[in-house]
C-alpha cells in the first residue's frame, strides 16, 4: 500500500466528512435535511455590492493579473474600517494585506512565521485552521483548554512555564468559533502583556467582528497600546457582508508579519478578481445599513433557536455574538459523545449540527449549531428535536457500531 505524503499523514480525517456523508446519502432518498452545520451565509450579499463587481467586470483589462497583496483602493478602505470601527489607524502600503478570505490569510502566515518544530499555543477547542495551518507549516501545536478567555489566558502562562522550546507564537479569536466567546479591551491588555512578557507573537481572528447582539461590538487587540509590536489581526467580509464565496479577508498590524505574509502570497497568487476586489472596497466605503440588517436577521434567528429548543427540551445558552450557538448535549446523550449524537440527529431527525470533538478534545460535550435556516426552519429543527429527544432511550439502546462505520 503507498504510504500517505507527509503532510497529508499529519492531518486527521475531516470530522466533519463523516456526517456530510450520512447529509448526501439521505438527501439522495430525498430526505429533506435541516443543515445548521456549516457556518454558510445563506442571505444575499448586498445589491451595491454586486452592483459593483458586474460594473467592474465589463472594463476589457479587469480580466489581467491582479495585485497579490490586494489593489491599493481596497487597502485603503481596509484602513478605513479600521479607523472608523477601531479608532485604529493603519498604514495600508505596509500593515494591511488583502487575503484570499481570513482562513487563507492565516494559513499562509503561518507558512510565513514559523520554522519546523516551533510551538504555537493554539486555544482547544478552536476552528481547525488554527492549529493545522501551523502543522501543515511544520509547526507543533500545544493545545490549551479554553472553556472561558480569562481560562485559556491562565493556561497559556502555565505552558510558557512547561514547554521546551518555548512557544512563539499565541492564537487569539474571538468572537470565538466555535464557541460564540465575547471578550472585552481589558482582555486583550492582559493578552498583549503576556504575550510581550513571553516574547510571543500574536494572531488574532476576529472574522465575527461585526456579528454580535447585545450592544456589545467586539473590540480589536490593536486598540491596545503598543500590540502592533507583536500582533496582526485577521479579519473577513465573509459574516460581515454574507460574501463568502467571494474570498475577500485581510490581515492587519505588525509591519514585519505583513511583509512576511506578502512576500510569501507574491510567491503564490496575484490576489483575488481585480472587480471583486473594487466591490469589497465599495462595501467596505458605502452605507453600511446592510451590516445592521444582516446582524439583525442572526440575532432574530439565535432568539428563535433558543426559545424554540427550550420548548423542545434542549437548554442552549444565548451567544454573545457570531453565528453560531456552543450548545452542551442534551441531558440523555450526555454520556454518549457528541459524534455519535451528531450523526444520530441527522439520522433520526433531519438536522445536521457541527460535533464539538471536530474543534479539539477540549470540544466533547457540545455541538455546535449555525445560524444558517430561516426562523421557520429552525422551528421545524425544534419540533424535530422534541420528538428526537422523546425517542432517547430507545435510539441509545440501539448497538452503534455499524453506523460508526459509516
Amino acid at each position: 500500500m503507498t504510504p500517505e505524503f507527509h503532510r497529508i499523514q499529519r492531518l486527521p480525517p475531516y470530522v466533519f466528512e463523516e456526517v456530510n456523508r450520512i447529509k448526501a446519502r439521505l438527501r439522495a432518498t430525498g430526505v429533506d435535511i435541516i443543515d445548521l452545520g456549516m457556518g454558510n451565509p445563506d442571505m444575499p450579499t448586498p445589491k451595491h455590492i454586486v452592483d459593483k463587481l458586474a460594473e467592474t467586470a465589463r472594463d476589457p483589462k479587469a480580466g489581467r493579473y491582479s495585485a497579490s497583496k490586494g489593489i491599493i483602493g481596497l487597502r485603503k478602505a481596509m484602513a478605513g474600517y479600521y479607523r472608523k470601527r477601531f479608532g485604529v489607524t493603519l498604514n495600508p502600503d505596509t500593515e494591511v494585506v488583502a487575503t484570499l478570505g481570513s482562513k487563507e490569510g492565516f494559513a499562509n502566515l503561518a507558512q510565513a512565521l514559523t520554522a519546523p518544530g516551533d510551538v504555537i499555543l493554539c486555544p482547544n477547542p478552536a476552528y481547525p485552521i488554527h492549529a493545522y495551518g501551523f502543522i501543515m507549516a511544520g509547526g507543533v501545536i500545544r493545545h490549551v483548554p479554553a472553556p472561558s478567555p480569562e481560562e485559556y489566558l491562565s493556561g497559556v502562562s502555565a505552558a510558557m512555564r512547561h514547554s521546551t522550546p518555548a512557544p512563539s507564537v499565541l492564537i487569539l479569536s474571538y468572537p470565538s468559533n466555535p464557541t460564540a466567546q465575547w471578550v472585552d479591551l481589558d482582555f486583550y491588555k492582559d493578552a498583549v502583556a503576556l504575550a510581550k512578557k513571553h516574547q510571543l507573537l500574536v494572531l488574532s481572528d476576529i472574522a465575527y467582528s461585526e456579528i454580535y447582539f447585545e450592544d456589545n461590538p467586539p473590540p480589536s487587540i490593536l486598540q491596545v497600546e503598543g500590540a502592533r509590536d507583536i500582533a496582526v489581526e485577521v479579519n473577513s467580509l465573509s459574516k460581515t457582508y454574507a460574501m463568502a464565496g467571494w474570498r475577500v479577508g485581510m490581515v492587519v498590524g505588525n509591519e514585519r508579519m505583513c511583509a512576511a505574509l506578502a512576500r510569501v502570497k507574491s510567491y503564490l497568487d496575484y490576489g483575488a478578481y481585480t472587480p471583486i476586489q473594487v466591490a469589497a472596497a465599495a462595501a467596505l466605503n458605502g452605507p453600511q445599513d446592510c451590516v445592521a440588517e444582516i446582524r439583525a436577521i442572526y440575532k432574530s434567528r439565535r432568539d428563535t433557536l433558543v426559545s424554540s429548543m427550550q420548548r423542545a427540551g434542549w437548554d442552549i445558552p444565548a451567544p454573545p455574538a457570531s453565528m453560531f450557538a456552543w450548545a452542551p448535549l442534551p441531558e440523555p446523550f450526555k454520556e454518549a459523545g457528541s459524534m455519535l449524537f451528531t450523526k444520530l440527529l441527522v439520522e433520526e431527525a433531519g438536522v445536521a449540527v457541527s460535533a464539538g470533538v471536530a474543534f479539539g478534545e477540549y470540544g466533547e460535550g457540545c455541538v455546535r449549531i449555525g445560524l444558517v435556516e430561516n426562523e421557520q426552519r429552525i422551528r421545524q429543527a425544534a419540533r424535530n428535536v422534541k420528538r428526537f429527544l422523546a425517542r432517547a432511550p430507545e435510539l441509545l439502546a440501539r448497538p452503534h457500531n455499524a453506523m460508526a462505520a459509516q
